[in-house]
């Protein structure tokens, strides 16, 4: 395991429906190696997202729930070596990349979940991830970053995503499951495929997959048969990513302009450990994520 980064989740839930059923789910997550350690800010170094969920009617039989998600990104990038005016030093390049994203997400019976999202935005400058990254230094009187000059130049975003998560395994007292999970993105961001493990440790009695805060799918209205319970659980979540294509990395083929530029490790190893709770509008995790490059 070469390196690591560190994630903060924080979620609110603003919903409305019957008396415990929330329909509708507002989240603000934020990713940052600051929020473990002020001395290792680098390659996926920040991530905000503003998610909205909420539920969508369906005839189709072999459904519980059919989810939409709206959301508002950006993920920023950055070397080991931010502030030494030599790119030649850079181990891999500053790069932003900030887009929306539209997604539904079919939440079977049968404990599965299959999600489908279109993602539309901007690599470079436009992102104004120097501007964010040069506020969250200022405001925590950080050293200034002073190599953007050599980030990722400017390029079209657009990129589909694939998500499927099915249950393999629930103990007798429903407080240790596992699951298989996987990931396709193609596009001109990202390409690659990833699978692994989710398995949840419940500090209670588990909330099936299709209703549990640990996949966003515990949303519900009068015409779903489950209801908003508390959850508690930590997870432990590992998975083999094999990557095409990174243009946060290598720059984008429809501008090939960027000065700094790296070569793409295909095989990378992902291990997210983490802690997952919620009560009534109360929603909140923290998480640690684990990558080789």
């Amino acid at each position: 395991m070469k390196y690591c980064v560190i994630f903060f989740l924080f979620i609110l839930v603003y919903s409305s429906n019957a008396q415990k059923k929330f329909s509708k789910e507002f989240r603000f997550i934020t990713d940052n190696d600051l929020y473990i350690s002020i001395y290792k800010d680098r390659y996926y170094t920040s991530g905000v997202f503003f998610e909205y969920s909420f539920l969508k009617k369906h005839n189709n039989i072999k459904l519980s729930k059919k989810i939409i998600d709206l959301s508002l990104n950006q993920n920023i990038f950055t070397p080991i070596k931010p502030n030494t005016r030599n790119k030649g030093d850079h181990d891999r390049p500053f790069a932003g990349y900030f887009y929306g994203s539209f997604g539904v997400r079919n939440v079977y019976k049968k404990e599965a979940i299959l999600g489908f999202s279109f993602q539309i935005g901007t690599l470079g400058s436009k992102s104004y991830a120097e501007e964010l990254q040069r506020f969250i230094h200022n405001f925590f009187n950080f050293a200034d970053i002073t190599d953007w000059d050599y980030q990722i130049r400017d390029a079209l975003a657009v990129n589909l995503r694939v998500d499927y998560t099915t249950n393999l395994y629930t103990n007798k007292n429903n407080t240790f499951d596992f699951g298989w999970t996987s990931k396709t993105n193609i596009g001109t961001i990202f390409t690659n495929l990833s699978a692994g493990l989710y398995t949840r440790f419940g500090l209670k009695q588990l909330q099936e997959i299709i209703n549990s805060v640990g996949f966003y799918s515990n949303l519900n209205n009068a015409n779903t048969i489950t209801l908003n319970e508390s959850e508690s659980f930590i997870y432990v979540k590992p998975s083999l990513r094999l990557a095409f294509y990174d243009a946060t990395l290598q720059g984008s083929f429809l501008n090939t302009s960027s000065p700094v530029t790296k070569d793409l490790n295909p095989l990378v190893l992902d291990i997210d450990v983490g802690f997952r709770y919620i009560k009534k509008r109360f929603n909140f995790g923290y998480a640690i994520h684990f990558y080789s490059i």
